[in-house]
């Protein structure tokens, strides 16, 4: 980390602060604060309006726990945010997604020429075709920040408006995340790469 946490457990100033790291504790709930809190707390009302959009797309969306952790693992292997990328891989896992999966999220390259080759290698490593439409899209966005007219036809094919703007919202978010760890070395992994999945 470039900069120093903040204490753990923190110790606010002020009655607004104390709110502030009693909402975050509380969407941590029953984990313990994470080295991302500890350094969004140095700008409390920042931190505050982090945790409640981040909550919202992680807990208050439509999307099905699989596809939510693709996108966010997608980013995280586009910006090399490895500590991103530590946290959410092990829950893909836990919502289903194969170590196979897993692999194809973490190449550095998603499609290399034969999209449609990338596509039926996707598949049969166990992913559906709404998660390997979902990895083209985030890539991307993160990419190009523009997205294709025939990936966003590819998606809009396959979810609901409400869920194109969740998915949409989901990958700019973890965009967002993503640089702030970078930028900042948070969890001071960034530099590392992926690390087996199960080792997390």
């Amino acid at each position: 980390m470039r900069l120093p946490y903040t204490p753990n457990p923190p110790v606010p100033t002020t009655d607004e602060d104390a709110a502030i790291v009693s909402r975050m504790a509380a969407r941590r709930a029953p984990r313990p604060l994470q080295p991302l809190d500890l350094a969004l707390l140095h700008a409390p009302p920042v931190a505050d309006g982090w945790n409640a959009f981040l909550g919202a797309v992680r807990t208050r969306t439509s999307l099905g726990a699989a596809v939510r952790e693709l996108a966010i693992c997608r980013v995280a292997v586009v910006n090399g945010a490895w500590y991103e990328w530590a946290h959410h891989a092990p829950l893909a896992v836990g919502a289903g997604v194969s170590e196979a999966g897993i692999g194809v999220v973490g190449r550095e390259v998603l499609v290399a020429g034969d999209g449609e080759k990338a596509k039926r290698e996707a598949l049969g490593a166990g992913l559906s075709e709404r998660e390997w439409v979902v990895l083209k899209y985030a890539d991307e966005m993160t990419r190009n920040v523009r997205v294709s007219d025939e990936t966003f036809a590819e998606l809009k094919g396959l979810f609901s408006e409400r869920e194109v703007v969740e998915v949409t919202a989901t990958v700019a978010a973890y965009n967002c995340v993503s640089r702030f760890l970078v930028a900042l070395d948070v969890g001071e992994r960034n530099g590392t790469g992926p690390d087996d999945v199960a080792g997390h």
